[in-house]
């Protein structure tokens, strides 16, 4: 593969192999896939790797915000015998701001697809976060409402109007963030395929 000094998403329109690029981490080496005619590429740093699309498993589509970035959309490959690989629609630029990547991103995902779906092969394909993350943070989310609600009960009570004024927002921002979060992932697979 050749080298791309920066971190940029790309894809050919001249009949090249397809290519993404992007840092999921600040400090971390960008990662390069490419799209070739039997295998997915890719390459980080020193390491570096393929898969052939007659080989994936199975394919996650979730959405995971984080707290640069709201809207950031995550493609998980799993092959036999390889390594689990996460694309992720968003790309690291400096210590505060993540670049979204979103029309790339798309594009190579509905391609990689088709390739998949090209080599005759059914991968198992999710939706959304796996039920070990997402149940356990409805609990938690579930306690931190009602722990919100108590606190504002409490300032109420003992006549802290500023107090339950400063929760409550923070209480309004939060519930928002949520279910902000909760909508974009219920769309994310019909937003990229």
């Amino acid at each position: 593969m050749s080298a791309i000094p920066d971190d940029q998403a790309r894809l050919s329109s001249s009949g090249e192999d397809p290519v993404y690029i992007h840092k999921p981490s600040l400090m971390g080496a960008p990662w390069e896939l490419r799209l070739r005619p039997e295998a997915l590429e890719w390459r980080t740093g020193r390491h570096e790797g393929r898969i052939p699309y007659g080989r994936v498993t199975r394919v996650r589509l979730s959405f995971r915000p984080v707290t640069m970035q709201t809207r950031r959309f995550i493609a998980e490959v799993w092959s036999a015998g390889g390594p689990r690989l996460s694309i992720a629609s968003t790309s690291w630029r400096s210590m505060v701001e993540q670049a979204s990547q979103d029309q790339a991103y798309g594009a190579f995902v509905r391609e990689l697809h088709r390739r998949i779906a090209a080599a005759g092969v059914t991968p198992a394909y999710d939706c959304g976060s796996p039920a070990l993350l997402y149940w356990p943070g409805l609990a938690v989310f579930a306690g931190v409402v009602v722990g919100f609600a108590m606190l504002i009960v409490r300032a109420l009570d003992t006549g802290a109007y500023s107090g339950a004024a400063v929760v409550g927002a923070f209480f309004a921002l939060f519930v928002w963030q949520v279910t902000t979060s909760a909508t974009l992932g219920r769309e994310a697979p019909r937003h990229l395929l």
